[in-house]
């Protein structure tokens, strides 16, 4: 087993950053009206600049693949080029297709040259981790000696206003109020684009930061709870999911079964509690002091939740000081599976790390409860 190392990180944010007050001139009006629910939700959530791979036409700028393939050139330098890449493993919530694989429109857009393995996680926010975890134990087991690992989305094309149109206007012609319901409203005001890499390398970098993984846990709540987040189907009454292929074609557009939704009630109910939950059981398992613990990233998609948090993983026995926690939600925006990439090369960046210290990640996905943590320490 070999130690394995990130070695560098880059991050790709498509155009210019888009304020609050623009975000319909990207993503247009809904029934030519502005939303009602936008101001609420923005107040709660604490962003305050994004990016979208859109200009204000509402016209894509790139794909998710490019974006992806972006962030990965960052890392390329005369210390690791190009074709000395090994592995490409990669995460999404929004791929640009449901098949060729999103790995395999990257190792495209790259322009390697040569044949690689590639590897596609999908899912939600954890994807990015799922991908990073597959890199991780690669290298570790050696496999490979070095990784290509990256999260990315580009949400914003899944939240234009002609994705929903069809749903107003039907419930206009209903004599209903011409809005969409708040399930698949709210999450155009919380996603975001853009991608997050990291190399991995099985021996730390001679001059500049390099951060050896200790590990890397994962925890499903599935089990317990139903589905919080979906897109491709519609939630039933019973809680179950009713899949897009069991919608008559014409059903698909009129109820935006591809909308991405969230239940916000269910959300708000076992995100924190869980998180918690899961984050203690890693703490025990590895027996680990929270005292000792430098510098804490916690990917969250709201700064609704930023104070509860803190305030759960106390109750827990892991009450980390203001001061140690991380964030860049506000000015870039909910990324998704690129999140904890994004804040992660934003923090080896800025000077702020020292040798021996300590580095936790935290990840929820809301999807049906899925959690991800990881240990890293400053070489």
């Amino acid at each position: 087993m070999y130690d394995v190392f990130i070695t560098k990180a880059s991050t790709y944010l498509p155009n210019n950053p888009v304020s609050n007050d623009e975000m319909e001139t990207y993503l247009g009006l809904i029934n030519d009206a502005p939303s009602k629910a936008k101001s609420l939700i923005l107040r709660n959530n604490k962003i305050t600049t994004r990016y979208y791979a859109l200009d204000k036409e509402g016209n894509p700028t790139h794909t998710n693949a490019q974006l992806t393939a972006k962030a990965v050139e960052g890392l390329f330098d005369e210390n690791f080029k190009k074709e000395d890449m090994k592995l490409l493993s990669v995460g999404t919530t929004s791929p640009d297709q449901m098949q060729p694989s999103h790995a395999s429109m990257v190792h495209g857009e790259l322009n390697i040259g040569r044949s690689i393995e590639i590897n596609t996680a999908t899912g939600l926010c954890n994807s990015g981790m799922n991908a990073l975890n597959y890199g991780f134990l690669s290298v570790k087991a050696g496999v490979h000696d070095n990784a290509i690992c990256a999260g990315s989305e580009r949400m914003s094309a899944w939240m234009t206003a002609d994705k929903f149109n069809h749903e107003a206007e039907n419930l206009k012609a209903l004599e209903e109020r011409p809005i969409v319901a708040f399930k698949r409203e709210f999450l155009r005001w919380m996603l975001s684009d853009g991608a997050g890499s990291f190399l991995l390398q099985n021996k730390p970098r001679e001059n500049g930061i390099s951060l050896k993984i200790d590990f890397i846990d994962f925890y499903s709540y599935a089990h317990e709870i139903e589905a919080c987040m979906y897109a491709g189907c519609d939630k039933l009454e019973d809680g179950s999911l009713k899949s897009w292929a069991d919608y008559p074609s014409d059903e698909w557009l009129k109820e935006s079964i591809f909308a991405i939704k969230q239940d916000t009630k269910i959300l708000d109910k076992y995100i924190l509690v869980k998180g918690a939950e899961s984050l203690r059981s890693s703490f025990d398992k590895h027996n680990l002091d929270p005292e000792k613990i430098d510098h804490v990233l916690a990917h969250i998609s709201s700064g609704y939740f930023k104070d509860g948090l803190r305030e759960e993983f106390a109750k827990k026995g892991m009450d980390f000081p203001a001061e140690k926690w991380f964030y860049n939600l506000s000015e870039v925006g909910n990324i998704g599976a690129g999140s904890i990439f994004i804040a992660l090369e934003e923090l080896m960046n800025s000077g702020k790390l020292k040798k021996g210290e300590q580095v936790l990640l935290c990840v929820p996905e809301s999807g049906r409860f899925a959690y991800s943590c990881a240990l890293l320490t400053v070489c």
